[in-house]
């Protein structure tokens, strides 16, 4: 068993330290207030667990290109760099190094969703019933 934490563990906690994270509960009113939802998970896991209504879909293997708003290459659904962004993967470990990477880049408002889609979609079966 091991007594210390691995090296990307501690990566990523502290690519979070520096998140304003995003719970599954407050994923919509962060939308009403005009963030930008970002979905970075695979087609695969889009196709097998649905797609996430709002979300703009960008492969994370451009997703800097796409949001830097200096950028030639950047999506029109990004103004400037402090627009809200939220990154979504699919449990909340990837996307938090993206948004971490994105505030490097100056989107210093760029943030994740604790858990990713799989605890939005948790939350919102919880709300349905």
């Amino acid at each position: 068993m091991r007594d210390t934490a691995a090296a990307v563990d501690i990566y990523l906690a502290a690519a979070r330290a520096g998140l304003d994270r995003v719970e599954p509960a407050h994923l919509a009113a962060e939308v009403e207030a005009g963030a930008l939802v970002v979905d970075t998970r695979t087609d695969a896991q889009r196709a097998r667990d649905g797609a996430l209504p709002g979300a703009v879909v960008v492969d994370r293997n451009v997703l800097e290109w796409r949001l830097d708003p200096s950028c030639p290459h950047h999506i029109p659904q990004v103004h400037d760099a402090a627009q809200r962004i939220i990154v979504v993967c699919n449990e909340g470990f990837a996307s938090s190094l993206a948004a971490a990477t994105l505030r490097r880049l100056g989107l210093h408002r760029a943030t994740d969703l604790v858990g990713g889609y799989q605890a939005w979609v948790a939350f919102e079966r919880s709300t349905a019933r």
